[in-house]
């Protein structure tokens, strides 16, 4: 979701630096590249280690931070370029079309809400419910269960390099769409397919 459907990244790069900041936190939008990809609370549990926060619960902060990203969202909500094309596309070869997100059940709500895109999913799943985040397969997994799909038969859309590995675990063929904000990670290149744009993706599909 946050990188492919909607171009999420920034705004949580600036949730994440006010929140921190109250904490005292002297990290930078930058240095929230580590983690894109994992769940917010393994985030946290990340950058308190690393930072030596000493926070005790961590919970309280992931809720400030995914209060912040619903306004955030509702306030800047748009589709990254082809994903409306794409997924009309999809829905009219009669595909199963599954979101299998990091982010919360909340914020895939005002999302799929937010773009009006609800109608395109069969499955929505959040790696909140799974014991382990990306890039464990768990939540891709999950989806695939959902669908009645063998994993075999599914194709991811990534952007992050954890997502891509999660796909790849799960025995699932991935389409790396990179983050346009971030550094370009070279470990990128281990997806099976690469596009600059949704847009460049849609058009491979629909041509071939």
């Amino acid at each position: 979701m946050d990188g492919v459907l909607i171009d999420s990244e920034p705004l949580w790069k600036i949730a994440m630096e006010e929140v921190f900041a109250s904490l005292g936190s002297k990290l930078l939008k930058k240095d929230f590249e580590k983690t894109v990809g994992l769940r917010i609370d393994e985030v946290i549990h990340f950058w308190n280690k690393h930072e030596n926060w000493g926070l005790v619960d961590e919970n309280q902060i992931a809720e400030k931070i995914i209060s912040k990203m619903e306004v955030l969202i509702s306030q800047n909500a748009q589709a990254l370029d082809g994903v409306c094309q794409t997924l009309d596309f999809l829905k009219q070869q009669k595909l199963k079309i599954g979101l299998a997100t990091s982010s919360s059940s909340r914020l895939i709500a005002i999302v799929l809400r937010e773009l009006k895109i609800q109608h395109y999913f069969h499955v929505t799943c959040s790696a909140e419910t799974e014991n382990y985040g990306k890039p464990h397969p768990a939540v891709y997994l999950k989806v695939a269960e959902e669908l009645m799909v063998s994993p075999t038969k599914c194709l991811v859309i990534e952007d992050s390099y954890n997502g891509v590995i999660a796909g790849l675990a799960a025995r699932m063929k991935v389409v790396c769409i990179p983050e346009k904000t971030h550094i370009i990670n070279s470990k990128l290149k281990l997806a099976d397919f690469s596009f600059d744009s949704m847009s460049d993706f849609y058009l491979e599909i629909k041509n071939n």
